[in-house]
């Protein structure tokens, strides 16, 4: 949900992550596979279906990306060792996609964007942020995934998520967050309650100080998705996506002056999408929707 047209994005990154490796070890299966397992599943799209970019004239033979390896569920070592996640199976399928060459190059966080000013690799996958500095520096791809906010609820409640259908009632949210500042701007008449840690405020849907809570809607799939829950919650509502608090959303970095590659992979991002590709791999990482 959103108060104007602009674009989806990110919200907070830090989550709980579930152990999927049992999920993530199956074999990938078609989008219609995957759909009918699984037909609930909302797939965000970020790309319109009206428009279209022309493949590169001189597509790119090779992408080096850059990435680290303790981002999960994006980038991340399974319990073998091997290297696996969302982000690394898009920019392996960006490569198919474009006929390059790809290869794969880790490094702790901080020393992505040096590495790639060094041109020890072409492109950042990384969620690394397109804030005011990086704009400044680097190229960015067009958004890959956003991050909303949503309300969770214990299930069979009904509740009306809109900002009058809450007012009087108790929200539940970790304090000093970009969710608790939302809050407070468009949900000035709702009774805000607010806890020092995640844990503490979705518990607090069952102890009945609240209502609903409201969080990082990442986060909350693999909570829902999860033992810790005890299968208590579902989310109620549609997600939030408003722009100045859950605007940013993932993208591939660039160095400035590469654009032929930007352009290169932006148009390998919509032909995924169209294809199913992206589909097939959000369904696999994200089995709970937090769209």
């Amino acid at each position: 949900m959103r108060f104007d047209s602009r674009t989806s994005g990110i919200a907070t990154l830090a989550f709980i992550v579930v152990a999927w490796f049992a999920l993530l070890s199956a074999p990938l299966t078609g989008p219609a596979e995957a759909q009918e397992a699984v037909p609930d599943v909302t797939v965000p799209n970020f790309w319109d279906p009206r428009s279209s970019s022309d493949r590169p004239t001189v597509p790119p033979e090779t992408i080096r990306f850059l990435a680290s390896d303790d981002f999960p569920p994006f980038s991340f070592r399974d319990g073998t060792g091997r290297l696996t996640g969302f982000n690394i199976d898009l920019a392996r399928a960006i490569c198919e996609e474009l006929d390059a060459a790809c290869s794969l190059r880790i490094k702790s966080f901080d020393a992505l964007v040096p590495a790639l000013i060094r041109e020890e690799g072409d492109a950042v996958i990384a969620g690394l942020a397109a804030n005011e500095a990086n704009v400044k520096t680097l190229l960015f791809s067009d958004p890959y995934l956003g991050l909303p906010a949503r309300f969770v609820a214990l299930k069979g409640k009904e509740v009306d998520t809109t900002p009058e259908g809450l007012a009087g009632r108790k929200i539940s949210v970790v304090a000093g967050t970009v969710h608790e500042r939302f809050l407070r701007t468009y949900f000035a008449d709702a009774e805000i309650v607010t806890f020092d840690g995640a844990t503490e405020a979705r518990a607090a849907l069952g102890t009945e100080e609240a209502l609903v809570h409201f969080g990082d809607g990442l986060s909350l799939s693999f909570w829902l998705n999860g033992k810790t829950s005890g299968d208590c919650c579902g989310f109620v509502g549609e997600p939030w996506i408003e722009p100045g608090y859950f605007d940013r959303g993932m993208t591939i970095a660039f160095r400035k002056e590469d654009a032929l590659r930007q352009e290169a992979v932006n148009h390998a991002l919509q032909r995924l999408q169209l294809k199913g590709v992206y589909s097939e791999l959000y369904l696999r990482y994200f089995p709970v929707s937090f769209y």
